[in-house]
This record gives structure tokens, sequence and C-alpha cells, in this order.
């Protein structure tokens, strides 16, 4: 993959280095990253029904707590609704729409919900797309077609395989997409869509050198901060007006009992819920001391 612009440089972080400090990291013209391990308690709440263990997208489910999640890509389209504690409430069919490869949820402010069938192993995807779902039974579908204005071959050479996404959120009419890279260097990508039908080429936005693969992302409801979650950490960047995402503060928690990390979302402005590959439900709360 060519070297981006120097203002998107995280050159001294190799594989494995940003786990491997115990304090701050230094991220070159980007800032660093701080450990937040003593800010927040991280624990296990739950485990989902076995119809939606493979969970690989989380969104809240309305005001009293509730989450809908769904199953990995090759699953049936359904979406599940859950208690915090993993207990299946409802199992909404949305066929004849396929799971090719469903990878995360998102919502609106006028909370249609937003599935991102856009899982691309193996980068030789022509079809990505997201649903957005509305209505009272969620059963009115529009679709987003789009491609990686990046992107020229179906796969790519291995070294610059980098179109594989299973992460997104919505922020003031637009999706924000972050690839999982599946080349060597693990670099993640931002990418840009408006949050309507139709067929679009996603904008190249920012993007950065994290030591994980992305599986996650959400933004806080105050839309202040955003967190991608990886393999073993969550990453959260405080968003600046007017500046590139990776522009701002960053810092990294470790999530060493989690396993494999699949899904996330915001429950309030500062804690969230994640999932792993095995259906466990976790919450990681920010003490209150550290409340404003």
């Amino acid at each position: 993959m060519p070297v981006p612009p120097r203002h998107l440089w995280l050159s001294c972080c190799t594989l494995g280095l940003l786990t491997a400090l115990p304090a701050c990291t230094p991220v070159p013209d980007r800032g660093t990253f701080a450990v937040a391990d003593a800010d927040y308690h991280v624990s296990k709440i739950g485990e989902l029904s076995k119809r939606a263990q493979e969970s690989s997208g989380l969104e809240m489910a309305g005001p009293g707590g509730d989450l809908w999640t769904h199953a990995d890509g090759g699953n049936t389209a359904r979406l599940y609704r859950v208690t915090r504690q993993g207990d299946l409430l409802q199992a909404l069919d949305l066929e004849p729409l396929q799971n090719i490869d469903w990878e995360d949820l998102a919502q609106d402010d006028n909370h249609q919900l937003y599935v991102g069938d856009f899982g691309n192993n193996h980068n030789k995807r022509r079809n990505l797309r997201i649903f957005r779902l509305s209505g009272p039974t969620w059963q009115q579908v529009d679709t987003i077609t789009f491609s990686y204005p990046d992107q020229h071959d179906f796969p790519p050479a291995k070294a610059r395989r980098n179109f594989d996404c299973e992460a997104f959120y919505y922020y003031q009419d637009s999706l924000y997409l972050f690839t999982k890279n599946r080349s060597p260097t693990l670099w993640t990508k931002q990418y840009v869509l408006p949050a309507r039908p139709g067929h679009y080429v996603a904008r190249l936005s920012d993007s950065l050198l994290l030591p994980t693969r992305v599986t996650a992302a959400d933004i806080s409801p105050d839309g202040r901060r955003v967190a991608l979650l990886g393999v073993d950490c969550a990453y959260q960047f405080e968003r600046l007006p007017g500046r590139p995402l990776f522009d701002g503060l960053k810092s990294r928690l470790r999530l060493p009992k989690a396993g494999q990390a699949e899904a996330l979302v915001y429950i309030n402005d500062y804690d969230f819920i994640f999932s792993n590959e095995k259906g466990k439900l976790f919450q990681a709360t920010r003490r209150n001391a550290d409340r404003p």
C-alpha cells in the first residue's frame, strides 16, 4: 500500500508496539494514545441466545435499554432484539434480503436502522451495500450501494487488500466506514457516504495505523467521541470540530478477557457494550470519579 501523506503518518508504530508500551504511545503529528485501563471497569454482563451468538453488530433498540444484533455473513437475514443480558425478545425476519456478509449496525436520529452488508474478506466484492430499515415494523427497506475510489482490482495484490469493512456509524446525515485491513500493515482507512439511498463512490477522509484490525465502530450520543473495536482493545477518539477524526485526543482500553471482540455500541456518552464471537456480552463503564 502506498505511504499516506505526512499528516496521516503513524510511522513509528509497528505491529504490537502500542500494546507493548505501558503509558502513552506517541503518534507523530497525531498526538498520543493514553492508556485508559484505570478509567474503566470492564465486566461480563450476559450471553446471547444460540440463535444470535454469532453477533457481528450491536445497536440500541429503544429507550428501554434493549439491543439489536445480527449474525455474521452466511446466516439468515434476521435482526434479533435482546436484553442486555442476552435474552432473546424478538427475531425480525428481513427476507428476501440476503445476508452476504453483515458486519455492523448503525442508527440515525429518526431511529432508522442501517445494516452494513459490506464484509469483504477476500477484497473481491463488487456488490457492497447498506440496507436502511424504517417503518413501524422495519419492513421498509432502502439500499445504499457503493464502491471505493482507490480500489481498481478485484481482488488487489495481497499487500493492498484494505477494502474489507466491519465497522461504521451514522453522524449528521453521513455514514462513516472503517476498513479491516487484510494486508500486513494494518492501516485502517475512514470513508464517508451519504446516509440516503443511491449508488456512491465513497470518499476517503482519513487513515491511521493501529496494532489491530478494526471489527466495530460507534459514536457517543453527544457526538463527542468515537470508539473503534479491535481484537483485544477499544480505541476512543475525541472529535475536534473541523478536523479529521484521528487528529483528536486518543485513548486505548485493553480488553484482555474479551476474546475475539466483534460488535460495540455506546449506551450513553461514556459507557459502551460489546460482544465477542462466542456471544458473550461485556460492558465498559467509565468510573464515576472521572465523569464531569
